[in-house]
């Protein structure tokens, strides 16, 4: 799990009139209860105004993450340890790029073939193409949110963006070299295409939208997805590290990311088989056949690289776990994955932190297959020492939490929580804050490990603005925002992704729980009647919601917490005792404005035509707003006067956030 960033207009949200314009259609009883007229029909197709929501940012934000003097302070072993993981990192970045649509690999290379053609000088590249000074800029403004992306769909958002500009000038640059042109080519108009509007989304493919974790298989339905990852369940085979393609002949090829293009001499993770039937559900009969060998060439390079720097790893510990990536890259293994991230798990307080693999599933619409993301980065010893005293109280904090101890875990797993500074990441895009691994059973039984990215954090973008905050409130907003980010982040890692038990049947007639005497739900009142069946998790049972239910409860765990003051003593605000009028309570406000506004501004990833949102954090974040405006006692409320929203502020009410505000953000209220 992670915290996203919010840079750029692309993450900021900074809504456009015409996004405002789609808050009608979108929740016409949120922000227009009272205005019934302000209604929009869905029955519409594209046109030019409702395509300026998919234009590129102009100018996208351009940040820099500080980091020389961290690696400085480094020794010469460190160094090359931290380089052979960004190296392995990096190899990956192709895994990613054909992870977003088919024509992102050649954008890609059009894109460095074109930087190679001009050595630097873009306007004379520009002037041999014959492009003006508004073309060239426009292109270099989509190749900059292209290359942030890793990919033509927004990494925060999964809805594509188009240049700004006419075919023409990308056609005109192509042709200054033959290897742009050819790759040019390659992406046979996908660039600027939009005839088919579900393909301006990520999601199913029988649902007309763009996906490529189902590769050439324009038949397949979710229904065959969802019956494929049921038998993967019961068989124990792992999905994150695959993609799922449907043959002409009705054959479901799991297609398994290995260096190795055969299954290992001594067996895969479910043995040496590669053929297997489906003996149950709407597949009955049908053969499921195990190819390695997806992204070989990549796989291998990562291989060795992480073998590399396993040679330089400071400890045994971290010797094993590079070892273990190494084996699971090399043979397609998530059982060797996940003993990576047990040695991860072991691994306390390295200098240099990395991470890599299939981690987060949140663009594969069926919730279950890892995008490829790498990083390594470096601990910053000051700034970690609040997030240390944080796990320290956490055993404290998490009892306050509004359920009884039945639903968390018999002894809470300290976990190792860093500041990091981010020397390089490779994914599609840069949290600002990690929880991992996302395997429930060595969370539940082994721990987890939580680092917020210091530099990440810090980063602005330049003469950044910001809507929706209203004038009296804006001068405390911009000094306190960055510290309550950062204490929303660190609570939302480590009580919200850390808190909780799954209620599960571990194996057959064996239980985590009293099966007899279930716990009481604090929600019904009345004892639990449902739990995780055996190979069962979260991501497997709520499919493609599951990540915005998982984001969602941690981000009201961490307002929940965030009311207690003791929790805002740790991170250097008050005295913990209860004080609305003083700097804590500055924070405890900032907190709760940032909060309403992110749930505003996450209106801007919903897409009214498809009733899809474009990101699980902004699901989760619009649900929290409309709990805010439902608290009732007047706690939340919208403003405006003008009909096109464009003076829309949010009035919140600071007095009432420790009686009706928390009520109403409950964790399990919204």
């Amino acid at each position: 799990m992670r915290f996203p960033l919010v840079l750029g207009s692309q993450r900021l949200g900074l809504l456009t009139t015409t996004t405002f314009l789609r808050v009608p259609a979108l929740a016409p009883a949120l922000l227009l209860r009272n205005n019934p007229k302000k209604h929009f029909s869905r029955s519409f197709t594209m046109n030019t105004q409702e395509l300026k929501q998919y234009l590129a940012d102009a100018p996208p934000a351009v940040v820099r993450l500080e980091i020389e003097k961290h690696f400085e302070a480094l020794t010469d072993k460190q160094k090359r340890y931290s380089h052979f993981i960004s190296r392995a990192s990096f190899a990956g970045n192709r895994i990613v790029l054909r992870q977003v649509s088919p024509e992102s690999e050649p954008i890609y290379d059009f894109i460095v073939a074109l930087q190679k053609a001009s050595g630097g000088d873009w306007k004379a590249l520009a002037e041999k193409a014959g492009v003006d000074e508004a073309g060239l800029t426009a292109f270099l403004q989509y190749a900059a949110q292209f290359l942030g992306n890793s990919g033509n769909y927004k990494s925060f958002g999964d809805s594509k963006f188009l240049p700004r500009c006419d075919e023409q000038v990308f056609f005109d640059l192509a042709s200054t070299s033959p290897d742009a042109e050819k790759h040019y080519k390659a992406t046979a108009g996908a660039i600027f295409s939009t005839d088919k509007p579900g393909l301006l989304h990520l999601g199913f493919l029988d649902d007309g939208h763009m996906t490529t974790y189902y590769p050439d298989s324009p038949g397949i339905t979710k229904d065959e997805i969802e019956a494929v990852a049921k038998w993967m369940q019961k068989t124990g085979l792992l999905p994150e590290n695959t993609r799922l393609r449907k043959t002409e002949d009705g054959v479901f090829e799991l297609l398994i990311a290995s260096a190795k293009t055969t299954i290992p001499s001594e067996g895969g993770d479910i043995g040496k088989d590669t053929e297997h039937k489906i003996t149950e559900g709407p597949l009955d009969g049908k053969t499921v056949r195990l190819v390695y060998g997806d992204y070989a060439s990549e796989m291998a390079a990562i291989t060795g690289y992480i073998k590399k720097a396993a040679e330089n790893a400071e400890n045994e510990t971290q010797e094993k776990m590079h070892l273990a990536y190494a084996k699971s890259f090399d043979e397609g293994s998530l059982l060797a994955f996940k003993e990576s991230q047990r040695y991860w798990i072991r691994d306390q307080a390295p200098a240099v932190e990395s991470n890599i693999g299939f981690i987060e599933t949140y663009r594969d619409p069926a919730g279950v297959r890892g995008e490829w993301e790498g990083f390594a980065a470096i601990v910053n010893l000051e700034r970690t020492k609040a997030f240390e005293e944080l796990v320290r109280s956490a055993p404290a904090l998490i009892p306050l939490l509004p359920w009884t101890n039945d639903f968390e875990k018999d002894k809470f797993l300290s976990p190792d929580f860093t500041s990091l500074e981010v020397l390089s990441f490779c994914g599609s895009g840069i949290p600002a804050g990690i929880n991992i691994p996302n395997y429930d059973d060595i969370r539940q039984q082994e721990g987890f490990k939580n680092v917020s990215l210091g530099n990440v954090l810090s980063a602005k973008a330049p003469n950044e603005k910001i809507p929706f905050i209203a004038e009296a409130d804006l001068e405390l907003y911009q000094k306190y925002r960055d510290a309550a980010f950062e204490v929303q982040v660190g609570l939302h890692e480590l009580t919200g992704h850390g808190c909780g038990k799954l209620l599960q049947e571990t194996a057959p007639g064996v239980y985590n729980f009293d099966h007899e005497n279930p716990p009481v739900s604090p929600l019904s009142n009345k004892p639990v009647t449902t739990w995780y069946k055996p190979g069962q998790t979260w991501g497997s049972v709520f499919g493609g919601l599951a990540g915005a239910y998982e984001e969602c409860r941690a981000e009201l765990v961490a307002m929940y917490l965030s009311c207690e003051f003791s929790a805002l003593k740790i991170f250097g605000f008050g005295d913990g005792s209860t004080d609305m009028d003083g700097e804590a309570g500055d924070i405890l406000y900032a907190s709760y404005l940032s909060m309403a506004r992110a749930g505003l501004v996450s209106t801007e990833f919903w897409d009214p035509k498809s009733q899809k949102w474009g990101q699980p954090h902004c699901q989760a974040r619009f649900a929290i707003l409309k709990a805010f405006l439902e608290a009732g006692d007047d706690f939340c409320k919208l403003e405006y006067k003008n009909d096109d929203l464009s003076d829309l502020t949010i009035k919140l009410d600071r007095s009432k956030i420790l009686t009706s505000g928390r009520k109403g953000t409950t964790p399990y209220s919204s």
